[in-house]
C-alpha cells in the first residue's frame, strides 16, 4: 500500500481532552476519529487491526466446533420481556430503548443471550441436536454514564459474542473449560499476558463468572491475585479479610487491570423463563442449559496500545500489525533510488509480505521517520543514497538498526 495514497495521514497534535494513551496515539497515528463521545469510526489502519484480532478470535473458536452467524441489532420489546430483564433496573441503566412511528417499543442491543435464546426456540430441539455452539461479531449498544479509556470504554463497540447449549450442567462446564483454554490460547496469539479472575454474574447471571484481565497502571479494575496464579478475584466479590492465598499460602497482591474478556456459566436462568426446552431421550421437555461468551476486539486494540507502546508511538506485535514493514524511500528524486525501493516494495509483495510504502516526495526523512515510529509496524526498511546496495532495517521494538541485502531481510522478518 502507497502511504501517499493512505487516509487518513498522522496528526502532530494530540487530540483536544484525550487522557488515555490509547486515545492519543490512535487517533493521531489514524486508527480511529471520534464521533462523538463513545462512538468511533475504525479508519483503515483500525480497520485491518481489527480484522487481524478477529481472525485469529475465529481460528480458535472454530477449532471449538462453533459456528459463525449474525444476529441483528435492532431488538422488539417482547423478547426481553420474556427473559424479564425488559424491566430490570440495572439493565435499564445501560440499555438504548425506542418507539417507532407506530409506538412499537424496541432496544438496541447490549448483548444477545435473548435473541439467542429465541433462535433455539423456534427448532424444536431433541438431545440429539446438543450441544449448539454460536458466535458472532457485532456491534453492541450501551448507555455508559461516562464514556472514557478511548477506544477501550465506548457507548457503541464491537464484540465478539459466543453462545452455547447444552443438555446438561456437566456438559455445560465442560465446554466452559475449553472456551477459557481457547481464550488463553487467543490473547497469547494477539500478544497479551491475562488472567483469569473470578468476578460477579452482573446483569447476566447471579453465578460467579471468568474475566481476562490485562495488567495496565491506567486500567479501571482491581484486582486481588496470587503471583503464583493460584487465586485472582475481582474485587467485587473479594473478601477484603483474605490476605493470604487459600492453595498456596502466598501473599495476596493487588493491582490494576483491564478486562478484555468474559466467560459466564447461564445455567437454566433463560431457558426456564422464556420457556425454551429440549426433549430428551424418553420424550419429555428439559431446560437447556446455557452459557456466554465474549471479547470485545475493539477493547483489545485499544489495550494493545495501552500495554505496547513509547514516547514516540505505538509498538504493534507482528500478529495484529495493520502491515508488516513499512518501507521508507529517501531521495526520492534520483531515480536510481526511486526505482530500487520500487523493486523492493514489489518483491516484498511478491512473497506475501505486507507492506506500507512511504513514497512522499515532499517529507522530510525525520518527518517520515517520526510517522513510522507513530503508526508502529513490527520493521522499518530504509533505502536512500546512505544505504548503497543494502538495506537500513529497524525493528520497532529495538534501537539498534542493521544493514542487510534482500534475502537477509526476507530470513529476519
Amino acid at each position: 500500500m502507497l502511504y501517499s495514497n493512505y487516509f487518513p495521514k498522522t496528526q502532530k497534535q494530540d487530540p483536544t481532552s484525550a487522557e488515555a494513551v490509547n486515545h492519543k496515539y490512535l487517533v493521531r497515528a489514524g486508527f480511529i476519529d471520534q464521533l462523538m463521545s463513545g462512538s468511533w469510526t475504525l479508519l483503515p489502519f483500525g480497520q485491518r487491526v481489527i480484522q487481524k484480532i478477529n481472525q485469529i478470535i475465529r481460528e480458535e473458536l472454530n477449532q471449538t466446533g462453533a459456528l459463525e452467524m449474525a444476529l441483528p441489532l435492532l431488538h422488539p420489546k417482547e423478547i426481553w420481556a420474556r427473559s424479564g430483564r425488559w424491566d430490570d433496573l440495572k439493565v435499564d441503566e445501560i440499555m438504548y430503548k425506542l418507539k417507532d412511528k407506530n409506538d412499537r417499543e424496541y432496544c438496541l442491543s447490549f448483548t444477545h443471550e435473548e435473541i439467542v435464546m429465541d433462535l433455539l426456540g423456534k427448532h424444536n430441539l431433541s438431545y440429539k441436536d446438543l450441544p449448539i455452539k454460536l458466535y458472532q461479531f457485532s456491534t453492541k449498544f450501551r448507555n455508559e454514564l461516562r464514556a472514557k479509556s478511548g477506544i477501550m470504554r465506548g457507548r457503541e463497540f464491537l464484540m465478539k459474542d459466543l453462545y452455547s447449549a447444552h443438555t446438561s450442567e456437566e456438559d455445560m462446564l465442560k465446554y466452559y473449560e475449553e472456551v477459557k483454554k481457547s481464550y488463553l490460547e487467543i490473547f497469547k496469539r494477539i500478544g497479551l499476558d491475562v488472567y483469569v479472575v473470578e468476578a460477579a454474574g452482573g446483569v447476566f447471571t447471579d453465578r460467579n463468572t471468568h474475566e481476562f484481565q490485562v495488567f495496565n497502571p491506567a486500567g479501571e479494575d482491581t484486582i486481588y491475585y496470587c503471583e503464583n496464579g493460584d487465586f485472582a478475584e475481582n474485587e467485587e466479590i473479594y473478601d477484603p479479610k483474605l490476605t493470604k492465598c487459600p492453595v498456596c499460602g502466598a501473599e495476596i497482591k493487588t493491582i490494576k487491570s483491564t478486562e478484555v474478556g468474559n466467560i459466564f456459566p447461564l445455567g437454566t436462568k433463560y431457558s426456564q423463563k422464556m420457556e425454551v426446552y429440549y426433549k430428551d431421550e424418553n420424550g419429555e421437555n428439559q431446560p437447556i442449559w446455557f452459557a456466554s461468551y465474549g471479547i470485545g476486539p475493539t477493547r483489545v486494540m485499544g489495550i494493545l496500545v495501552e500495554v505496547f507502546h513509547d514516547d514516540k508511538g505505538i509498538i504493534w506485535p507482528e500478529a495484529v500489525a495493520p502491515f508488516k514493514v513499512h518501507l521508507v524511500g529517501l531521495d526520492l528524486a534520483d531515480q536510481a533510488i526511486k526505482s530500487k525501493v520500487e523493486k523492493t516494495y514489489k518483491l516484498l509483495q511478491v512473497e506475501g509480505i505486507e507492506v506500507l510504502y512511504d513514497d512522499r516526495q515532499d517529507i522530510s526523512p525525520g518527518e517520515k521517520f517520526a510517522d513510522a515510529d507513530l503508526i508502529g509496524l513490527p520493521y522499518r526498511v530504509v533505502i536512500s543514497k546512505r544505504t548503497g546496495d543494502k538495506l537500513e532495517v529497524k525493528r520497532r521494538d529495538k534501537k539498534d538498526t542493521e544493514f542487510l541485502n534482500f534475502e537477509q531481510l526476507l530470513k529476519r522478518i
